[in-house]
């Protein structure tokens, strides 16, 4: 498997520069094309992620050079063929490259007093616009909920549960056909958590806790699932000693016995390490060694940054350093593609009088600094450019956890859905985009004419493709039952759908935009925090508000009927590229 990029270069690459030579003079030049395309493109690894792409995106580029040097000497009829070809590497090419991109995902504890719905849970996440997700166990209350949803999940194996999964193969078998088998693909499962700081906390459990991993994963193999699901164990960053400098750090020699068939297994499966890294921890144990502002990730002058003495790397805060000493860990162990994921990180906003950083300030700067930090690919020093996935803890305060009080204040949000503090992410995207004070709204205009109000509300409610429903009679936004109420709720969702762009809010003059929330009782609206994560999903669909009588125009040239056939046959070679 290590030596599969060089492989895909020194022979697949040249083997392939070679038969397009041959198919070209032999005019069988798509077929042949297409098929090692996609022989490369399901078969390069991922382990190197940077060479991967790097290879595949030469690799398509030569492939459309060719292509387009091709199509300039066929018929008019055979280079339909051609273009389509192209159009099937873009898709290929883009889905094979679309899980590199960094994600921040949230963990969802449930030691709440009053713990919400699933269905609660679910549409708090989607108005937060959160894709990926990490439970603690597998309940099944949740993955219903979160079927067809379009949201990557984690699930967790608790620790209590280990000892028998981890002496029998078939308890693990019996646990994935209950857990995963059950509700996926429906329910979007990317990994299975294996336990959680299972050395640190249950140190008894850590002799079949790579039995565990290898046992669950067997029983992927024997669904067919172990592709489409990831098999790790968080692990504390504790374990690493001697953290700074970061090329000097290296594991907790006393677990070598657990790490090292632990990261075989990772290696040999293609998952990734998971790490927990809780700077606040770390600057709270250091008596004043780990400088606040380091912690934080606020800007440092570069005499303030951390200097690793071996490499003169400068490090501006503990997050950056901790992932790379992993990097340097694992190293020192010779395993040196593994990738890492953070799954648990994050800063309480509360705390008892010998806690005094414990603030929702502290929290704010802390959360929004890392959600900027990993969606702007910033990576680290050792890896620039090369962000590192992160769940942040997490979605609620759990004020039944036990411990000081900032046990119970490392949650975004309340069991209301009310947030604890407003992220400053302005122009960062619409991820946790909980910033309410630039938020707006699409309104019915004031003294609009009734009739133009109601031709409006028809189009966005039939071609504007607006969910309409809850205007229905005995639905929470049916009252006030007039054409004002009606069309400020049609205009708002279609609005928040489309990104909010000025132009979505005009509606031929009878629209407005305004910072006022229109919702009222239980008719929340599209982008308003409304109580109980009752609100309504703003993802903006694929969609097409016009309409034409005149006929298309392919890319090539043909007539509206031969772009249709094209489109389908795109979708057709989708369907067997996926």
């Amino acid at each position: 498997m290590f030596l599969c990029p060089l492989f895909c270069f020194s022979s697949s690459f040249t083997l392939t520069l070679l038969y397009f030579i041959f198919t070209f003079i032999s005019n069988n030049f798509i077929s042949s094309c297409l098929s090692l395309s996609l022989i490369f493109l399901q078969h390069c690894p991922t382990f190197f992620p940077v060479v991967s792409i790097f290879l595949s995106s030469l690799f398509f580029s030569i492939v459309v050079s060719s292509l387009q040097l091709w199509v300039s000497f066929v018929s008019p009829e055979n280079s339909e063929m051609a273009w389509l070809l192209i159009l099937v590497l873009v898709f290929a090419v883009s889905q094979a490259t679309a899980d590199e991109e960094p994600y921040i995902g949230v963990n969802i504890g449930t030691d709440l007093s009053i713990m919400p719905h699933p269905t609660q849970v679910v549409a708090l996440l989607k108005a937060q616009q959160i894709r990926h997700i990490r439970l603690y166990d597998a309940d099944r209350g949740m993955l219903v909920a979160l079927a067809n949803s379009g949201i990557r999940v984690m699930v967790s194996i608790p620790n209590e549960q280990l000892l028998g999964i981890g002496q029998s193969n078939s308890t693990a078998a019996n646990w994935v056909s209950r857990n995963i088998v059950a509700h996926y693909p429906a329910t979007n499962i990317t990994a299975i958590c294996v336990g959680s700081e299972v050395l640190t906390t249950l140190p008894n459990a850590a002799r079949i806790l790579v039995n565990a991993m290898k046992f669950i994963h067997s029983a992927l193999v024997a669904s067919n699932l172990d592709n489409q699901i990831k098999v790790s164990s968080p692990l504390a960053s504790s374990i690493i000693l001697d953290s700074f400098p970061p090329s000097q750090a290296f594991f907790n020699r006393s677990w070598n016995p657990v790490l090292v068939p632990m990261l075989n297994f990772l290696q040999s499966t293609g998952s990734y390490l998971m790490l927990n890294i809780y700077p606040y921890y770390d600057y709270m144990q250091s008596n004043g060694v780990i400088p606040l502002d380091y912690a934080l990730f606020k800007p440092l002058s570069p005499t303030k940054e951390a200097v690793d003495a071996n490499t003169l790397v400068h490090y501006s805060n503990v997050f950056d350093a901790m992932v790379d000493a992993t990097y340097f860990a694992m190293a020192f162990l010779n395993f040196t593609n593994i990738p890492v994921i953070v799954t648990e990180t994050g800063w309480p906003s509360k705390g008892d009088s010998n806690e005094p950083d414990a603030t929702m300030e502290n929290a704010n700067t802390y959360n929004s600094n890392l959600i900027r930090h990993v969606m702007n690919k910033t990576g680290t020093p050792k890896r620039p450019g090369i962000a590192v996935s992160t769940y942040i803890y997490e979605l609620y305060n759990e004020d039944l956890k036990p411990g000081p009080i900032s046990e119970k204040n490392w949650g975004l949000f309340d069991a209301n859905g009310d947030p604890i503090y407003i992220l400053r992410l302005t122009d960062s995207g619409s991820l946790l985009a909980n910033d309410t004070t630039n938020q707006t709204y699409c309104t019915a205009k004031e003294g609009a004419d009734p009739k133009m109000l109601q031709a409006a509300l028809d189009w966005a409610c039939g071609p504007g493709k607006v969910d309409c429903s809850p205007l229905l009679q005995g639905k929470p936004c049916y009252e006030p039952d007039n054409v004002i109420a009606h069309a400020t709720y049609a205009f708002d969702t279609y609005y928040h759908r489309m990104g909010k762009t000025s132009d979505a809010c005009d509606f031929n003059g009878v629209a407005d935009i305004t910072t006022t929330d229109p919702s009222h009782g239980s008719c929340i609206f599209p982008g308003s925090l409304g109580r109980n994560g009752t609100m309504v999903n703003i993802t903006a669909p694929s969609m097409n508000s016009t309409t034409s009588d005149s006929p298309g125009r392919s890319i090539y040239g043909r007539g509206g009927f031969g772009s249709m056939l094209l489109v389908i046959k795109v979708m057709v070679w989708s369907l067997i590229l996926l």
